[in-house]
């Protein structure tokens, strides 16, 4: 048996796997909320056993985590939480453990997704010895590259999504300005993320500074437009802009979207560029799937091909949404079988 997790800034998927050719067939997945435990092994703990599983049962374990991982230790970066490797393995007596980056994973398991988990936004031309990358958006963005070596992808993690941001037009440097003010510097995932959006929400509606604190959660209910509408909780406050920016209730949303939309794709594009990723850019997370109209619209592709002097290049890289929600975490099942089969 195969235990895999995806642990997210929000909510963490645990799943149980069993072995099978190609890609470990799901027994039972769990959802937690991350922030409502203190560690993962008490999720851990509490999972297996609601399905009545002895540790000793499960043959390899496998997490993906939202933070960068230095010999099997990982400090998440939107959560109070160290994920040690060695440690998981003590306390479950598990066989063998691997902690993954959070793009990492997925990226173990974009060679075994069906067409039907895959939306094209663009065919392009594969090349069978081409690299591939994946990019998702959520609570923050990853980032991760697959090295073809030999004809076989090796994924490989990074922290691009604390890269620095790039602007590109006028109005995105006005945006970058307003934002060094509050952050000091600006990462990439201060633009294009689900917080991303809502510092973006910000500065199209000149609220910055307008709550007790400036963070994006310092929004008030008394600071929203009408057409976000009152809430309690920031949390749902990038779903509220993007429905108000795709029903057109107020312009200053419509344009923190297409703000939003277009750096979305503009990075996307130089994620394609920096890994020569002529086998495909495969586009993860919550965020693409919940708002695919939009990315359909030629915004985002756009915004990806705008790449003087390499526009013919990105052009012909074949890039997709992926659709199953639950790619980091069959990711990671990929991996744990690949650990088991290693001896």
């Amino acid at each position: 048996m195969l235990l895999a997790g995806d642990i997210g800034g929000t909510k963490t998927l645990l799943g149980l796997f069993a072995p099978a050719p190609d890609r470990p067939r799901p027994i039972e997945i769990g959802e937690f909320v991350t922030l409502e435990y203190d560690a993962l092994e008490p999720m851990i703990r509490e999972f297996l056993a609601a399905q009545n599983i002895e540790a000793r049962r499960v043959e390899a374990a496998c997490f993906g985590v939202a933070g960068a991982v230095t010999d099997q230790v990982a400090r998440l970066t939107n959560v109070p939480w160290l994920v040690d490797g060695a440690s998981i393995a003590e306390a479950f007596a598990f066989k063998r453990v691997r902690i993954l980056n959070d793009l990492e994973a997925p990226a173990h398991g974009v060679t075994v997704l069906e067409p039907s988990e895959l939306k094209t936004l663009q065919l392009g031309v594969p090349l069978p010895d081409g690299n591939a990358a994946v990019i998702a958006a959520g609570t923050g963005l990853g980032e991760a590259m697959l090295h073809n070596v030999d004809g076989r992808f090796i994924p490989a993690a990074s922290e691009g999504g604390h890269g620095d941001f790039a602007a590109r037009t006028p109005r995105e440097m006005e945006m970058v300005s307003a934002l060094i003010r509050i952050f000091g510097r600006v990462g990439v995932e201060l633009v294009i993320s689900g917080p991303g959006l809502v510092n973006i929400y910000q500065f199209t509606h000149h609220s910055f500074g307008r709550g007790p604190t400036i963070t994006p959660n310092s929004l008030a209910p008394a600071h929203l437009c009408a057409g976000v509408g009152p809430s309690k909780d920031w949390a749902d406050l990038p779903a509220r802009i993007s429905q108000s920016a795709m029903e057109h209730r107020c312009d200053h949303c419509v344009e923190a979207f297409d703000i939003f939309i277009r750096a979305y794709g503009a990075e996307t594009g130089n994620l394609a560029l920096r890994y020569v990723a002529t086998a495909g850019v495969y586009i993860g997370g919550g965020i693409a799937p919940k708002i695919l109209p939009s990315f359909e619209s030629g915004v985002f592709m756009d915004a990806f091909r705008d790449k003087e002097p390499m526009a013919h290049l990105v052009a012909t890289i074949p890039v997709s949404i992926i659709l199953n929600p639950d790619a980091g975490l069959f990711g990671a099942a990929v991996r744990a079988q690949q650990l088991s089969l290693e001896g």
